[in-house]
């Protein structure tokens, strides 16, 4: 497949690593890049050091995955470093996610990120683990998800990317209020929740956090919904994600109006060579079907 033009940049792959556990060191990631990804996606970054969640953080069930990491970060200055060993040893598109608890801490945290290094700076604005610490994620709303976009694009030139909660309702109006405050392109979605699992033993939650965000396979519809919402409501392109374990799911977001399928929990179900395996897949499918990938995106809309 040639490259992949996601609005101003040129993706190597249509496969990108969402932002999650895999997602620390450089070397880890470089693994998933010589995989097939085509872009990369760090672990959201915070300004300073950040713990987390205590164990257990992460519970597997049947349709997927339930955690509550608790946006843990080794911080700005140890990830830029991680970052710049992925940046040597791939070719991949570095997409750093970043977080923070205020409009002026994403602001701060994106001004310490190293920009020969990046390439696009994710938003994560939608993350559902951490209520009792920030309260409401801003993307609860498309007055607060605006308000972060246009404070950070006064101050960086670097591509911006908005990460997007399927636990609120009009996620094709936030996200058209993100584009109109000058987002570059949409990340959807986040995990949803927060859910709960309960040990039949101890008859307590399985998580120290007692909740926590889903993702996997059984989410995928949810995914698929929110992305067909989400492409009839802005013009910006969209890297969609949540429950992509094989090529099948990947189309289905791709259909709906994603320009880039992301993986994160399915590399537990498939190994990094999830995206070798769904490129190959993809390209079979638009051989069979005679048809080129930019015509495949937001093909439902249309027929």
């Amino acid at each position: 497949m040639a490259k992949i033009k996601f609005g101003k940049i040129e993706f190597p792959q249509n496969g990108v690593l969402a932002s999650g556990i895999i997602g620390v060191t450089g070397w880890s990631m470089a693994k998933v890049a010589k995989s097939g990804a085509g872009g990369i996606t760090c672990k959201s970054i915070s300004k300073n050091i950040r713990k987390g969640h205590p164990n257990p953080i992460i519970q597997v069930f049947e349709q997927g995955i339930i955690n509550a990491v608790g946006l843990s970060s080794t911080g700005a200055e140890n990830s830029n470093k991680e970052l710049k060993i992925l940046r040597q040893n791939s070719n991949s598109i570095i997409i750093a996610s970043v977080f923070g608890g205020t409009k002026e801490e994403f602001g701060e945290t994106v001004l310490l990120l190293d920009k020969n290094v990046v390439d696009i700076v994710e938003l994560n604005i939608s993350c559902p683990n951490v209520h009792s610490e920030f309260g409401l994620p801003f993307s609860s709303s498309r007055e607060t998800s605006a308000e972060v976009v246009n404070y950070v694009r006064k101050l960086t030139n670097l591509p911006l990317l908005v990460k997007l909660s399927p636990n609120f309702p009009n996620i094709g109006l936030i996200a058209k209020a993100c584009e109109d405050v000058g987002a570059d392109g949409i990340t959807a979605i986040n995990t949803v929740g927060p859910g709960m699992l309960i040990d039949i033993n101890t008859f307590q939650p399985k998580l120290s956090n007692k909740t926590g965000g889903v993702s996997g396979p059984a989410i995928l519809p949810i995914a698929i919904r929110c992305i067909y919402e989400i492409y009839k409501n802005v013009k910006i392109p969209i890297i969609g994600m949540g429950g992509i374990t094989k090529t099948e799911d990947a189309l289905q977001i791709i259909m709906a109006g994603a320009t880039l399928y992301g993986v994160g929990t399915g590399i537990l179900y498939e190994g990094t060579e999830i995206f070798s395996k769904i490129n190959t897949g993809i390209d079979q499918y638009l051989i069979d079907k005679k048809i080129d990938y930019k015509d495949l995106i937001g093909i439902s809309h249309r027929c």
